[in-house]
């Protein structure tokens, strides 16, 4: 699979139409992948899909999936998502017991590995691993719900792990969730972020394609003037 170039935008299925999931699905076909939440309401408070419903969003999808598990026990459940065919599997760092046994695990099934933080989590004990990941998630919202507001007290944090990427000559995607709007991007690209998850941005739009270019074009341009 060729890996689309930065910046990318994932827009969360978690704002689509559960009924008319496959025509949400078909709307976003402009976009770079399709962001899918689960929640077990343990590691987080609320509850959405499952591995079978997964494995059907996979096989109806026009784009890949970047599948970010808000689960307990990701030693357990995440080598599954990875099987069914997701192209990305983020699990967070607070949840996991050995996190680079199993970033290696999801490689190797053959998808990207991902890692998430909450806001209130340090990165610096992800500096001497970053290689160890695809992708490292920065949380800018709590997780559990959509249409929270972004938090700005996150970028610096952010800001950080995009200098040690740098210095380290790391390739790993910086992704951003929670809050990113028009207006939110722009500030998130600017801190180093490549990858962007917008639920209600997207969806909530009268003209999704148009919404997910402009939110590309925003990023773009906030990274070229940072």
């Amino acid at each position: 699979m060729e890996l689309p170039r930065a910046p990318r935008i994932n827009p969360s299925i978690l704002a689509a139409d559960f009924v008319n999931m496959q025509a949400d699905l078909a709307r976003i076909a402009t976009a770079d992948f399709a962001h899918v939440d689960v929640m077990d309401n343990h590691f987080v408070p609320n509850l959405t899909f499952g591995p079978q419903m997964v494995e059907r969003i996979q096989a109806t999808s026009p784009i890949p999936l970047d599948v970010h598990l808000m689960i307990t026990d990701p030693e357990r459940w995440a080598p599954g998502y990875a099987e069914i065919g997701a192209a990305s599997v983020t699990f967070h760092l607070e949840a996991a017991t050995e996190p680079v046994a199993l970033a290696r695990r999801l490689r190797d099934i053959g998808s990207r590995a991902g890692v998430a933080v909450k806001p209130a989590t340090p990165v610096e004990s992800l500096y001497e691993i970053l290689d160890e990941f695809d992708q490292i998630l920065v949380m800018t919202v709590e997780p559990g719900f959509g249409g929270q507001g972004f938090m700005p007290e996150t970028m610096p944090k952010l800001r950080a792990l995009a200098e040690e990427a740098r210095r380290r000559g790391s390739s790993v995607w910086l992704q951003v969730d929670g809050g990113i709007s028009d207006r939110t991007i722009e500030i998130a690209a600017a801190a180093g972020a490549d990858t962007f998850v917008a639920g209600s941005a997207v969806y909530g739009a009268d003209d999704v394609e148009a919404a997910v270019s402009r939110l590309r074009d925003l990023a773009r341009a906030a990274s070229l003037e940072s």
